[in-house]
C-alpha cells in the first residue's frame, strides 16, 4: 500500500506525541533523581547529583528490600513458569475427561481480583503459621501467575505443529522428551515473554506483601519505597533516586529480554 508524505508525517507526528506523553513523566523522575535534594545543596552549586541514590539506598534501607524483592520474584518466577508449562502441556495437546472444566477453574484465577479474596486468604495462612515468610509472600503470587500462565501456554501448545509432535512420537519419543526437547526449545520466545510478565508483575505486586507481612518482616522494593516517603525523607530528588532504584531491575530484564519479549507477543497475537 502506497503511503502519501502527508500521511506519513501525520503518522511520526502521532507516534511522537503518544512517546512523549509516556516518556515524559519518566524523564520528569530521572530528572528529579538526579537534582538537588534541598536548597543547600542547590546553592553549593551543581545540576548533577548523582550522590543521591548511595543516599537513599542507605537511608531507605534498600539493599535489604530488594534482596527480598528478588528471592519473592526468583521462587514466584520458576515455580510458576515450570507449572505452567506443565499444566499448559496436558491442557493444550492431550484429551482427557475434564479438561475443559480444568481450564475454566484455571481461568477463574485470572477473573477474580486480589482485593476479593485477600483477607479470607491472610487468616489462613495465618493458621497455617505462613504470614510474615516469605512462602507467605509468594504462594498466593505463585497461583494468580500460574492461572495466567497455563492459559498462555496452553494456546502455544494448541497452535504448535501437529505434524512435529506426531514425527516424534513416531520415533519413540515419550510425552515428557517431546515436551523438554521438541516444543520448549522452540517456544522460547513464548516461555521468555510469561518469565518476563510474572517478573515484573512479582516485583510490582504491592498489596499481598502489605497484607501477608503485617509486621514488615518481608517488605519487598516497592513496599519499601512507599514507606521510603515521610517515614525516611520529605525530599523528592531521594524519593525519585529510590523510585528509579526500585524500577530498574524490571527495566534491565526488559532490555535484555526485548527481542523474545516482542516476538512472543506477536506470535500470540496470530495465533488462535
Amino acid at each position: 500500500m502506497k503511503v502519501s508524505p502527508i500521511e506519513r508525517g501525520a503518522n511520526y507526528l502521532v507516534l511522537v506525541g503518544f512517546a512523549l506523553v509516556v516518556l515524559g513523566p519518566i524523564g520528569v523522575i530521572v530528572t528529579m533523581a538526579f537534582g538537588p535534594k534541598d536548597a543547600s545543596a542547590a546553592r553549593e552549586g551543581g545540576a548533577f547529583h548523582p550522590e543521591n541514590f548511595p543516599e537513599a539506598w542507605e537511608i531507605g534501607r534498600f539493599g535489604q528490600y530488594m534482596l527480598t524483592s528478588v528471592v519473592v520474584a526468583t521462587i514466584v518466577v520458576v515455580v510458576s513458569v515450570l507449572a505452567s508449562i506443565l499444566a499448559g502441556y496436558a491442557l493444550g495437546t492431550m484429551r482427557f475427561r475434564g479438561a475443559t472444566l480444568v481450564f475454566y477453574i484455571f481461568l477463574l484465577g485470572i477473573m477474580v481480583p486480589t482485593e476479593a479474596f485477600i483477607v479470607p486468604l491472610y487468616f489462613d495462612l495465618r493458621v497455617l503459621g505462613l504470614t510474615n515468610t516469605v512462602w507467605g509472600v509468594a504462594l498466593p503470587q505463585i497461583a494468580m501467575s500460574i492461572a495466567f500462565g497455563t492459559y498462555w501456554m496452553r494456546t502455544y501448545f494448541r497452535t504448535s505443529s501437529l505434524a512435529l509432535i506426531e514425527a516424534a512420537r513416531l520415533d519413540g519419543a515419550s510425552s515428557m522428551r517431546i515436551l523438554w526437547q521438541v516444543l520448549v526449545p522452540i517456544g522460547r520466545p513464548a516461555i521468555l515473554t510469561l518469565v518476563l510478565l510474572v517478573f515484573m508483575w512479582t516485583w510490582n505486586e504491592f498489596l499481598i506483601p502489605l497484607v501477608m507481612s503485617p509486621n514488615g518482616a518481608v517488605r519487598t522494593a516497592p513496599l519499601g519505597l512507599a514507606f521510603f516517603q515521610g517515614q525516611y525523607t520529605q525530599g523528592t530528588a531521594l524519593l525519585a533516586a529510590g523510585a528509579v532504584m526500585v524500577a530498574l531491575p524490571v527495566v534491565l530484564l526488559y532490555v535484555f529480554l526485548q527481542r523474545h519479549f516482542i516476538k512472543g507477543m506477536i506470535e500470540g497475537a496470530v495465533r488462535e
